[in-house]
């Protein structure tokens, strides 16, 4: 996306007994990325809950792709960071690496 555009992520966490947590949210991403997406989110163990867009008409064109997991905390934060890296999203200054 050009630099002047913000899109957001969501990534919910809520803990649950025995040390697994559910996860949830959504990766905003243009077309060409949302095959990838799509691909890596299930490979790490994530449901996808659901793929759409909210204006036919904006460019870039974007895509709100919403996903479910349950399982320790650590798997399903590695599959959308997997999911993430497929995108070309370029981290804030200061950031998390």
């Amino acid at each position: 996306m050009p630099p002047r555009l913000v899109a957001t992520i969501s990534v919910n966490f809520q803990p649950l007994r025995g040390g697994k947590a559910a996860l949830s949210g959504d990766l905003v991403v243009i077309a060409k990325e949302v095959q990838p997406v799509l691909v890596a989110l299930p490979r790490g163990g994530v449901e996808l809950v659901e793929a759409r867009h909210h204006n036919p008409t904006d460019e870039p064109h974007l895509f709100f792709v919403h996903y479910w997991a349950v399982g320790d905390a650590v798997s399903p934060a590695k599959a959308i960071r997997r999911a993430v890296d497929t995108t070309d999203v370029v981290p804030m200054p200061g950031g998390a690496a």
